[in-house]
């Protein structure tokens, strides 16, 4: 189990020293911000919608490395999917940072990193920031934060 929980915290760590899709997106029309007023994290998610996909979909911010990698590794993981599709992900990752578990058929792919999470209950509110960030944007609301 230490090789995997090792395995997990090198990709958070590759996630938050060079994160992806940092910036906003050309042609986003989708946008709101997070703040974790317990640990100072602030994030900014700009999506580009059409229809009923995310096209594209970047961050900006700062925040720690849970907050950073987080929001790096759910970028790579909406693109291309359709808002329903985003709103389960968000459920399941939700899950399983709040209990290390997953429901039966769920498949978070590399997002599967945070599973630790649960152990430390604080980190919680970090690893799911930007999440709830790009579900305001897709909303339609501005802001949200996790006090």
């Amino acid at each position: 189990m230490s090789e995997l929980r090792e395995l997990y915290q090198s990709v958070i760590l590759d996630h938050n020293r060079s994160p992806r899709n940092r910036g906003e997106p050309d042609g986003a029309n989708r946008r709101a911000e997070g703040h974790n007023p317990l640990c100072g994290d602030h994030v900014i998610v700009s999506a580009r919608v059409s229809g009923d996909r995310i096209e594209a979909v970047g961050f900006d911010g700062r925040g720690c490395a849970i907050s950073t990698a987080s929001a790096s590794l759910m970028t790579e993981a909406v693109r291309g999917r359709s808002q329903a599709e985003v709103k389960q992900l968000f459920e399941d990752f939700r899950r399983l940072v709040t209990s290390g578990e997953t429901r039966p058929a769920c498949s978070l792919g590399k997002l599967e990193v945070f599973a630790g999470v649960h152990e430390f209950p604080l980190r919680v509110k970090c690893a799911t920031l930007c999440w709830h960030a790009l579900r305001a944007a897709l909303e339609g609301g501005e802001s949200v934060s996790t006090e």
